[in-house]
């Protein structure tokens, strides 16, 4: 019994110790595709950058390739699942949009390259992972249309979905502001316009009716 827990435990550490090896390689390949492109990379440099020999690194990672479907592929992957639990608290659409917008924000801001990687190199990922991404991409873009037309009925669905990417464009314009101007105003002013983009009043948190065809005219 005591040589079965004792084996247990061994195996529950070496799983757990891959795990961090294999998180501290995804965070390291950030680093190195966004400083020198997909085709810039490779497995041995990763490897030394968190300490492991080159064909360490293929005990988790066959290729280039699979590094780079773990990093776009998680992204998508990522930013569905937040979306879905943002909805799961069952908040009316208002305050759901100001979660779903201060959700997206730390991920710009904590991970710019991973956005510089997803606008440089998606063409880069294998058809079925570009097809996995698109598909969770459309998934995470019908949570803010849905939210947004439940908070104003008469918003078109053409009219939320080009209200969402014009919030997506603002927030996800972190790797040409981070580092240049301070964090806290770059937050500040990303919400805002991201907020003003959906058609909410940031200062009031009310609804802002878009322009009808007359007033444009």
């Amino acid at each position: 019994m005591v040589n079965r827990i004792a084996a247990g435990s061994a195996s529950t550490e070496r799983s757990r110790m891959k795990a961090e090896r294999r998180s501290a390689l995804v965070d390291a390949a950030a680093v190195l595709v966004a400083e020198r492109g997909y085709h810039g990379l490779r497995l041995e440099d990763l490897g030394a950058a968190v300490g492991i020999s080159g064909p360490a690194v293929y005990r988790h990672f066959p290729n280039k390739e699979a590094v780079l479907v773990e990093l776009l592929v998680g992204i998508s992957e990522y930013l569905h699942a937040g979306g879905e639990e943002v909805l799961a608290r069952g908040s009316a659409p208002l305050p759901t949009l100001h979660e779903l917008v201060a959700f997206h924000l730390d991920f710009a801001m904590t991970s710019p390259r991973l956005i510089e990687i997803q606008f440089r190199d998606l063409a880069n990922l294998p058809t079925d992972a570009q097809r996995s991404v698109r598909s969770l991409q459309r998934r995470y873009v019908e949570i803010w249309v849905r939210t947004l037309r439940e908070l104003d009925s008469d918003c078109s669905e053409d009219d939320a979905r080009v209200q969402a990417h014009a919030a997506f464009g603002l927030l996800n314009s972190t790797p040409q502001s981070m580092g240049r101007v301070p964090a806290s105003l770059l937050r500040h002013r990303l919400s805002t316009m991201a907020l003003t983009a959906l058609g909410i009043d940031p200062a009031s948190s009310t609804i802002t009716s878009a322009p009808t065809s007359e007033e444009t005219a």
